[in-house]
């Protein structure tokens, strides 16, 4: 049963995480990918922290600080830095679709570090939701922004670093809590963040912002920021990397949708059977058939 609420708890998470893909391509045209993951992280960790002190949760031990602190910088920073490049040169709905192989890049890593058994089913699962991916971003490079192939190819790398921070993550968690764990990795991303921001004066690009800008910055950090992995985290806990990894498919239905009110983004046919596939691959990749009854022992 905590599996399956973890997975719905991912659920909404990753909804979150789609319309914060729509609401950074509204903005990237705005602010560069340093400046909105300082906005992002920034505004989440002072969500965050005092949740964590109201709550009195409990934090990493002493010894898990530093991997902890690691994994933070890792994800919240460079993930997200990423994750905002690949915005610029390509769709949401696109981008998305590249972030919903992430089961499949979980999956794969947690086999290499010997967390997860690697079968022939997942394996097939893999090819079928990666292919598909493939042809529907191929197919629709006629409509897609010049150079997006570059954005999907950033977005890929991306996601290679949080299929990592999945599957390092659980063990933090467990030993701590999720609140704990995720403000001191957020908190330790956004310190860095925003040292990069002042050293290179990017932070001075927030004064050009205007009312509209705000609004969307807020919920970037609100919404997409400090309640979606809240949400994450507390999947996690809940759930195998894996399942948790698998509700990253309705990343694109989210992002598509708002993308189409937010940047008139149009919503095509290539995306729904990409999505498709997608699914079908990971469907097939993370459930085994059951084995049937073992046959009663002879009486002798």
């Amino acid at each position: 049963m905590s599996e399956w609420v973890g997975v719905l708890i991912a659920i909404v998470s990753s909804c979150l995480g789609g319309t914060a893909a729509a609401v950074t391509r509204y903005l990237v045209g705005n602010a560069d990918p340093l400046t909105l993951s300082i906005l992002r992280w920034g505004i989440g960790f002072l969500c965050v922290l005092p949740i964590a002190l109201i709550l009195r949760v409990r934090w990493p031990g002493r010894g898990d600080w530093l991997p902890v602190a690691g994994l933070g910088i890792c994800f919240f920073g460079l993930f997200f830095i990423l994750y905002n490049i690949a915005i610029g040169y390509t769709t949401a709905a696109r981008a998305s679709l590249a972030l919903s192989t992430l089961p499949l890049q979980t999956m794969v890593v947690g086999a290499l570090l010997g967390i997860e058994r690697l079968t022939v089913r997942k394996v097939m699962g893999v090819c079928i939701a990666v292919l598909g991916v493939l042809a529907a971003l191929a197919s629709g490079l006629s409509a897609a922004p010049p150079d997006a192939w570059y954005g999907e190819l950033i977005m890929n790398g991306a996601v290679l670093c949080m299929a990592f921070y999945n599957v390092w993550s659980r063990p933090f968690i467990q030993r701590s809590s999720a609140l704990g764990f995720l403000a001191v990795g957020m908190g330790s991303g956004a310190a860095v963040l925003i040292i990069a921001g002042l050293v290179t004066g990017r932070l001075a690009v927030l004064g050009s912002f205007g009312a509209p800008q705000w609004i969307a910055g807020i919920y970037l950090g609100v919404g997409g920021g400090a309640l979606a992995f809240i949400l994450w985290v507390m999947a996690l806990q809940r759930a195998s990397p894996t399942r948790v990894a698998n509700t990253m498919t309705v990343n694109p239905i989210a992002a598509a949708l708002l993308a189409s009110q937010l940047v008139d983004e149009p919503i095509t046919l290539n995306l729904v059977i990409g999505l498709a596939a997608v699914f079908a691959g990971i469907w097939i990749a993370t459930t085994e058939p059951k084995s049937g009854p073992k046959a009663a022992p002879k009486s002798t």
